[in-house]
């Protein structure tokens, strides 16, 4: 019994059954990449719920290869590929491949990146991708920073790290300062702000929206009024957070007029450039980013604009004793005064993945040039978009692109605006079901729009028409179909 359990672990004598196993579930992948032709199956929730549920997991199969079997039917079969040119609707991109071979061995050797004694020289490699992505942003020798599990986290991280530092300064008892901190941020912020806020026990009413200007950026003229009504009522401005590439259009936050604003009152700025970090390589766009080196802490999401696989992400400051307010100390995993780099001290986390090694190998193999120009293809490919969609006498656009989201309704003259909201997301659900293309949907200015997240360099021009296409076509089905049934009736 005891050598057929060992069988299943991965060590010297399983080796061999390791490189079988990982050259196999290899060779199946690359068999239905192959074969797939479109972003998705276009199986029901109730098909693949069936499907998955008939499984008797408490009777394993009879080998390794018919489990990947069932897996490859289960999961790859109706799986939804980023890297379709015809998938363009979150913000999820196909990966580099150095980071999938980095994968092969951040899973088999299972390092844990929360102390020096599970990790060794992975928290080296971790800690100079920091410093490398520190300079990037033209943060100085002091910044620091540590790997996440995504964008969310980084900015409940860098609130935390606001909080901490307002209540350092506070005179009064922490706990009767909390229901005074306010968080600033526009109305195009990420959700996972007015979440944090939640999560750090903040009043709520604690996020403060400041208005935008025109184009739907954070507007720092409104920002120094905000901050004054709060110093008038009493209340403590904890934090400003700026967007670098906000979810639904792709705004930048103008950061250098925010931070002038932010900085001779002391208030902490929180820059979130989870999608729009992919700037920080662009040879061509850096400029958008002017200003984020004055900021406290930034959120980066290598997994996004970086074509890495999820999760890879990092939050980084621009004073590495800011990290240290968040440390807890234990003698048996990192004890004070032990000398050694234990990156728990600075991580939300414990157990935590060497998810570093996928961005160093990448940047040791293309280099960040190639990144960055791949980021400056989606975004010249968002601009190519916006001009096939005003081409169009049938559908309306939302704006011109920053980044690489473009917001767009299919709407036909005589269609009215609010059944255009009743009709475009079933017309949605309709190209979903299909399966040819996945689009995005969301609300913006009180209506209801498509919307393209181009994060994939291999889409074309042809691709985006063929989409545009797809979706007029959908919306014409619909529409027939609603006039066949109002007839009948």
């Amino acid at each position: 019994m005891e050598g057929a359990v060992s069988a299943y672990l991965l060590s010297r004598s399983t080796v061999d059954g390791y490189a079988a196993g990982i050259d196999q579930a290899a060779r199946l992948l690359a068999d239905r990449l192959r074969t797939v032709r479109q972003p998705y199956s276009g199986a029901t929730e109730e098909q693949l719920r069936a499907a998955v549920d008939e499984v008797d997991l408490d009777r394993p199969l009879a080998d390794g290869d018919a489990a990947l079997r069932e897996a490859a039917r289960l999961y790859l079969d109706h799986a939804v590929w980023f890297h379709e040119p015809r998938y363009v609707a979150h913000l999820n991109c196909p990966v580099a491949l150095p980071a999938l071979s980095a994968e092969v061995l951040i899973s088999a050797v299972n390092s844990s990146l929360d102390t020096w004694d599970q990790s060794t020289a992975g928290t080296l490699i971790e800690r100079r991708l920091i410093d490398w992505t520190a300079g990037r942003i033209g943060f100085g020798p002091d910044a620091d920073g540590v790997f996440t599990s995504g964008g969310t986290q980084s900015n409940l991280q860098g609130l935390l790290l606001a909080r901490e530092d307002r209540l350092a300064r506070q005179a009064q008892d922490r706990v009767a300062a909390l229901p005074s901190l306010r968080v600033l941020t526009s109305r195009n912020s990420h959700f996972s702000v007015a979440k944090s806020a939640v999560l750090l026990g903040l009043s709520p009413d604690t996020v403060v929206t400041v208005d935008t200007d025109r184009a739907g950026r954070l507007d720092p003229v409104d920002l120094r009024r905000r901050l004054d009504a709060l110093e008038r009522a009493e209340l403590v401005p904890m934090a400003v957070v700026a967007t670098v590439g906000t979810t639904d259009l792709g705004l930048v936050d103008p950061v250098g007029d925010i931070a002038a604003v932010c900085r001779p009152r002391g208030v902490w700025l929180h820059v979130d450039a989870a999608y729009g970090c992919g700037l920080l390589v662009s040879r061509r766009r850096r400029g958008l980013l002017d200003g984020i080196e004055q900021s406290d802490s930034v959120t980066v999401d290598f997994h996004k604009s970086f074509f890495q696989p999820v999760s890879s992400s990092a939050i980084v400051v621009r004073h590495a004793d800011t990290l240290h307010r968040i440390a807890v100390h234990a003698d048996y995993l990192n004890p004070r005064g032990s000398g050694l780099p234990n990156q728990v001290d600075k991580s939300l986390q414990t157990t935590r993945r060497f998810d570093a090694l996928k961005l160093w190998l990448t940047l040791r193999t293309m280099g960040a040039d190639q990144l960055g120009d791949l980021f400056d293809r989606v975004v010249d490919l968002a601009a190519h978009a916006h001009t096939l969609l005003v081409g169009e006498d049938d559908f309306e656009v939302a704006a011109i692109p920053t980044l690489s989201t473009v917001l767009f309704r299919w709407r036909p003259s005589w269609l009215d605006p609010e059944a255009c909201d009743e009709l475009l997301p079933r017309l949605r659900s309709r190209l979903f079901a299909r399966g040819e293309a996945i689009v995005a949907g969301t609300r913006h200015a009180g209506r209801y729009w498509l919307k393209f997240t181009l994060l994939n360099p291999n889409t074309t021009v042809v691709d985006l028409r063929e989409v545009i296409e797809l979706v007029r076509a959908a919306g014409q089905d619909l529409l027939a179909g609603d006039l066949a049934v109002a007839q009948v009736r």
